[in-house]
């Protein structure tokens, strides 16, 4: 009778990450940067996007907007936490071109818009507008699963399965 009113609440083990930005989706050791190909900061996967509409790939929790809006952190439902890193050497654009619209400690749904930023802008000014989406809490995982697809649409195609 008590069972239900004292059985702890389920912990959630997998979460799905949909792209968040559409395009083709590359292995992380084909990304032009030796940080993310090189997995120092966490396994994942990166897509090279075809427009500059970000989109959150999970239910959770925006843990950081980088003062330059190139990057931003979010925790997953499964303590997974994913990192979606906006084109390579975009830093130096000192936020020129992006626009944010979530701040730390936002509650986001997949599929919500976290960031715009302008494709021409990052094309010219940074080394590269592929995308890398890393767990940079990867040792925490059990399992890091890339599904095998090419081409994605922001918020709907999944794009990796992360166990914990």
């Amino acid at each position: 009778m008590f069972g239900k009113l004292f059985k702890k609440k389920e912990e959630v083990i997998d979460v799905s990450l949909t792209a968040p930005v559409s395009g083709e989706v590359v292995a992380l050791e084909e990304v032009p940067d030796p940080v993310f190909s090189e997995k120092m900061m966490g396994d994942g996967v990166a897509i090279k996007p075809a427009n500059g509409e970000v989109v959150s790939p999970v239910n959770g929790e925006i843990i950081q907007v980088f003062p330059t809006k190139h990057a931003v952190g979010i925790r997953a439902e499964n303590g997974a936490e994913i990192l979606i890193h906006i084109g390579l050497e975009t830093v130096s654009l000192d936020g020129e071109g992006f626009t944010s619209y979530v701040k730390e400690g936002d509650q986001v749904k997949q599929g919500d818009k976290l960031i715009h930023f302008d494709m021409d802008i990052v094309h010219e000014k940074a080394k590269s507008t592929v995308t890398p989406i890393i767990i940079t809490n990867t040792d925490d995982m059990r399992n890091i699963e890339a599904k095998t697809i090419k081409q994605v649409t922001a918020g709907q195609d999944e794009i990796l399965q992360v166990t914990k």
